[in-house]
């Protein structure tokens, strides 16, 4: 038997990707499947057997699943051209257009205590926190006549390893001689390799930077600055304080991140002429006239948020599911804006959505340390949500 032109006609059509004004659409797996095995059967006879156990079944899941990838490279591509819908490595290049780029991730650091004896050459030393995670020291540390010495640690692993102080303490490679280590004070927190999500939402700010709105301006001054990660901005046009505090006519940067300099400098050469700035960080601005004028902004006061989820496995099940549960909701919390509050709904959908076989009961939030409830977590307008996973508890009954 042979195809009729009609029906490699037919096929071709089902097959063939097409953009139109909603976008690029192309054949979902099933639709692949079911056109190859009509296009089986017009060869070979509408009773060949093409069951999954079959060698002419499994032949046709192959090319399926080729053409399906095939499918899905041409839809990256498409969606790569927009910073909006492009990802990875694709979103780093195309956001460049807009003169930024992806925040490296950087390394907590700590300036710890070491004491021993006198002469004591500590190699490639290795120190631990109470949770484990792991400082290195610099690569030769010597012990002076005064039997103690100060240097920076550094977490192996990038992003927002905290340790308060006193909490690294833990000798990993001990050296004869060396008989101590402490940290005085907290750690110097790094950053995570910024994400899609803030990434993208840089993006947007970042095209208002020339815009006639001042405010929107602002912003996207600040979150160009390098090392931000995050901001936010409020304005009173009031003639009196709002409920925030600012005072009258003025504005409020809060941002996370970068020099507190190059951010007051951002600020100032965006304002007004008379709009006051409002916030406890202060940097002065001299102008090439010499007057000088503070600045004034807010960093995020972060809340740290514990989140309780119970649910009820189902076969299948599998302990990384709930590892996927607790990675999910920290993702939410971390991807808010500064001064976003805690959404008990969208925590509950982040757990929900994480993976299959189970169904989740309860999810109950609340400051680390404090008492959890089932209702939304209320953040300052000045404040940050963070979640650590290792604050998230997932609960099975």
């Amino acid at each position: 038997m042979a195809l009729t032109i009609d029906a490699i006609e037919t096929m071709a059509a089902a097959l063939t990707p097409y953009i139109d004004d909603t976008g690029l659409h192309v054949p979902e797996y099933a639709d692949i499947k079911t056109t190859l095995e009509s296009a089986w059967r017009g060869i070979y006879g509408s009773d060949i057997y093409l069951e999954p156990d079959s060698q002419d079944g499994q032949l046709i899941a192959v090319f399926a699943l080729a053409l399906l990838d095939t499918y899905q490279a041409m839809e990256q591509v498409y969606q790569g051209f927009s910073p909006s819908t492009a990802s990875g490595e694709t979103l780093s290049r195309v956001v460049k257009i807009n003169g930024i780029r992806r925040q490296a991730g950087s390394y907590s650091s700590a300036d710890v205590t070491i004491t021993g004896t006198a002469g004591t050459t500590i190699t490639n030393g290795i120190i631990a926190d109470v949770s484990g995670q792991k400082w290195d020291l610099p690569e030769t540390v010597v012990i002076p006549s005064s039997g103690q010495i100060v240097v920076t640690a550094t977490a192996q692993d990038e992003g927002e390893i905290t340790a308060q102080g006193g909490q690294i303490t833990q000798i990993m490679t001990p050296t004869r001689g060396w008989q101590t280590v402490t940290n005085a004070a907290a750690a110097t927190v790094g950053a995570a390799t910024e994400t899609d999500a803030a990434l993208r939402l840089r993006q947007a700010y970042s095209v208002a930077l020339p815009s006639a709105t001042i405010l929107e301006g602002t912003l996207g001054a600040v979150l160009s600055v390098d090392g931000v990660s995050k901001a936010t901005i409020y304005e009173n046009d009031t003639n009196t304080a709002d409920s925030n505090g600012l005072p009258a006519h003025s504005i409020s940067v809060v941002a996370q991140g970068g020099s507190a300099t190059d951010i007051a400098q951002a600020i100032w050469l965006k304002k007004t002429p008379g709009c006051g700035t409002y916030g406890t960080t202060s940097e002065v601005i001299v102008d090439s006239n010499g007057i000088a004028t503070t600045i004034n902004f807010y960093r995020p006061t972060v809340t740290a948020v514990a989140v309780t989820v119970t649910i009820t496995p189902e076969a299948g099940y599998l302990a990384a599911t709930g590892e996927a549960i607790k990675a999910a909701v920290a993702q939410y919390i971390n991807d808010l804006a500064i001064g976003a509050d805690v959404s008990i709904a969208r925590t509950t959908a982040a757990a929900i959505t994480a993976g299959p076989a189970y169904d989740v009961n309860s999810v109950t939030i609340g400051v680390v340390g404090g008492s959890q409830s089932a209702s939304n977590l209320v953040i300052p307008f000045n404040g940050l949500a963070t979640c650590d996973t290792d604050n998230i508890t997932v609960v099975t009954s």
